[in-house]
C-alpha cells in the first residue's frame, strides 16, 4: 500500500476507523455499490463493544418509562423499529454472499418478570414494553411462568409473569462479525488491520487518516465508527469541542457450557434494570448459552472484567433463571465498551466538517441499528436520499436534555434501590423509605454542585459521584456547550 492507501495512488472513497459491527456493515454496503473503501481496525478488536455482545435483536425488549418519556426516546424506538423489518433480508443476503458458521442463534424473546427488583422500575418497564407492541401492533403472547420452557429459578427469584415477543431474535456476534468481514473482502473492500491515530484535514475538509504505523490513508470520506474510542479521535479535530464527549459502558458477560448439555430455543431475559440491559440468557447452540450483561460507566474503555461483575452476573443467571447453571463450565469472560455520549443519545450524521461521518454512541442498539444505519450512511455518503430520520441525532449539537433536573435525579435514585435488591440486600423494611428521603435531596445537591444548568443523564451522574475524572470532563464540556451557543 502507498501513502494514498490504493497500488494506483488515487487513496480510497471511503475509510471507515472501527471494524465493529457498524463499521463492517458500512463498508459491505459501500463496498457492494463499487466504492473503494477501507475499514481499520486491529483483528482481535480491543475494547468493542460489538464482539462481546448478546446480539439480540430487538428494540421492543428494551423498551423503559424513561425511554418513552421524551421525543428523543421515541424517535431511537422508531429506529429500532426500522432496522427490526430489515435484519431478515439482511441476514438472508449476508449468508448468500459468505460461508461460516451460522449466524442467527434464538427464535424469539421471551421476557420474564420476577421477584427480583422493584415495582417502580421492574413492573413499570414491563408493562411498558407490552404497551409499545400493542401500539405498534408488533404479536406476542403470554406464557404462564410454569410453563416457560427451560427456566428452572431458585423459588425466591421465580417469574411471576411472561410473554414471549416471536419477533425478536439473536445471532451469534462472533459469527456475524466474521461473515461481515468476509463479506467486505469479497465485495472488493480493503481490511487494514491497524487503528487511526488521528484524522487528517485540510482548512474544513477531512483528507484521510494517520495509522499506528504513521502510514497515510488518503480518503474523500472518512467515518469514525470507532466506538468508545472515537473521542480519541474527535479530540484531534476542531470540531471536536462541539461534540457530545463518549465515555464507555463497560460491560461483563460470560459463555457458559451447560451441565446438562440444553439451551433455551429463545432469548430470556428481564426488562432493562440498574442502569443495564436486564439479565438475559441468549442461546449459542452446541450446550452453550451467552449470559449477560454489566453496565458500568467508565471514562476510559476496559478489557479485563473486575470480578464484582462477573461474580454478581453468575450470581443472577443460576438464581434467576436456571439453578443447575451453577454446576456448569464457565467457558469464556468477555468483556465490552458500549460508546456512551455524554447525554446518552447516539451521535450520527455529518460530523461538522467535509467529508467526516460520525456513527457512534449508539449504546446498546448499535449491533440492532446496523442494517438501518449502514444503508442509511451509505446513502448519505453517495448524496442520495437518506433511509432515516436522524436530524435529533446530528452530532454538533448542544447536549439533548430528554429529562428535568429532578425527573434524572428520581430516575438515579429508582436504579440505586433497585441495584440493592437485585443483589439481596436485607434492610429493615422502614429503611427503604428512609434511604430515599436521604438519597433524593443529597443526589440533587450534587447535580446542583456538578453544573448550575446542564444534568447528565442518570447513569452518568450516579457514576459521576465516585469518579473525579468524569466530574471534570462533564464541567469542561459544560463549560465549552455554553461557549458555542
Amino acid at each position: 500500500m502507498n501513502a494514498n492507501g490504493k497500488a494506483d495512488g488515487t487513496g480510497f472513497d471511503v475509510v471507515v476507523v472501527g471494524n465493529g459491527v457498524l463499521g463492517l456493515s458500512l463498508a459491505w454496503v459501500l463496498a457492494r455499490r463499487g466504492q473503494r473503501v477501507a475499514v481499520l481496525g486491529r483483528p482481535h478488536r480491543p475494547w468493542a463493544g460489538s464482539a462481546a455482545a448478546g446480539a439480540m435483536l430487538g428494540c421492543f425488549g428494551e423498551v423503559t418509562t424513561s425511554l418513552l418519556a421524551s421525543e428523543y426516546g421515541r424517535a431511537k424506538l422508531e429506529l429500532g423499529i426500522q432496522a427490526s423489518r430489515m435484519w431478515p433480508q439482511w441476514l438472508a443476503r449476508l449468508e448468500d454472499e459468505t460461508d461460516g458458521a451460522a449466524v442467527k442463534t434464538a427464535e424469539g424473546t421471551t421476557v420474564i418478570l420476577n421477584t427480583i427488583g422493584t415495582a417502580e422500575i421492574d413492573d413499570a418497564n414491563y408493562n411498558a414494553i407490552r404497551a409499545e407492541l400493542v401500539r405498534y401492533s408488533e404479536p406476542f403472547e403470554d406464557v404462564e411462568p410454569a410453563d416457560l420452557d427451560w427456566v428452572d429459578a431458585e423459588p425466591i427469584s421465580r417469574p411471576l409473569k411472561a410473554f414471549h415477543i416471536p419477533g425478536e431474535h439473536a445471532v451469534n456476534a462472533a459469527a456475524l462479525l466474521e461473515r461481515l468481514e468476509s463479506a467486505v473482502v469479497r465485495a472488493g473492500g480493503t481490511l487494514v488491520p491497524e487503528f487511526a491515530t488521528r484524522v487528517e484535514y485540510q482548512g474544513e475538509r477531512v483528507t484521510g487518516v494517520v495509522l499506528a504505523s504513521g502510514e497515510r490513508i488518503g480518503a474523500d470520506h472518512v467515518t469514525l465508527a470507532a466506538g468508545a474510542r472515537t473521542q480519541d479521535l474527535l479530540d484531534g479535530l476542531p470540531v471536536g469541542p462541539r461534540i457530545p464527549r463518549l465515555v464507555s459502558g463497560y460491560g461483563v458477560s460470560s459463555l457458559i457450557r451447560t451441565a446438562d448439555g440444553t439451551t433455551p430455543g429463545s432469548v430470556i431475559r428481564t426488562p432493562n434494570r440498574s442502569f443495564a440491559c436486564g439479565l438475559h440468557i441468549v442461546p449459542r447452540g452446541e450446550g452453550q448459552i451467552y449470559v449477560g450483561a454489566t453496565n458500568v460507566i467508565s471514562v476510559e474503555p476496559r478489557d479485563t472484567a473486575e470480578m464484582r461483575d462477573l461474580v454478581f452476573l453468575l450470581q443472577c443467571a443460576h438464581r434467576q433463571v436456571r439453578r443447575n447453571l451453577w454446576n456448569s463450565d464457565v467457558t469464556r469472560v468477555q468483556v465490552g465498551n458500549r460508546p456512551v455520549s455524554v447525554d446518552a443519545f447516539p451521535l450520527l450524521g455529518e460530523g461538522g466538517m467535509k467529508g467526516l461521518w460520525i456513527m457512534t454512541g449508539t449504546y446498546r442498539d448499535g449491533l440492532h441499528l446496523s442494517p438501518l444505519l449502514a444503508q442509511d450512511f451509505a446513502a448519505r455518503i453517495l448524496g442520495e436520499q437518506p433511509l432515516a430520520d436522524l436530524a435529533r441525532f446530528a452530532p454538533v449539537r448542544q447536549p439533548i436534555r430528554a429529562w428535568s433536573r429532578e425527573e434524572s435525579v428520581d430516575i438515579l435514585v429508582e436504579h440505586e434501590m433497585g441495584i440493592g435488591y437485585e443483589q439481596d440486600w436485607t434492610i429493615p423494611v422502614e429503611w427503604h423509605h428512609w434511604i430515599e428521603m436521604d438519597l433524593r435531596p443529597a443526589t440533587l445537591n450534587w447535580a446542583d454542585e456538578l453544573d448550575p444548568e446542564f444534568t447528565p443523564p442518570p447513569e452518568l451522574l450516579f457514576a459521576s459521584r465516585f469518579d473525579p475524572e468524569l466530574v471534570s470532563i462533564l464541567r469542561k464540556y459544560y463549560a465549552t456547550c455554553r461557549e458555542h451557543r
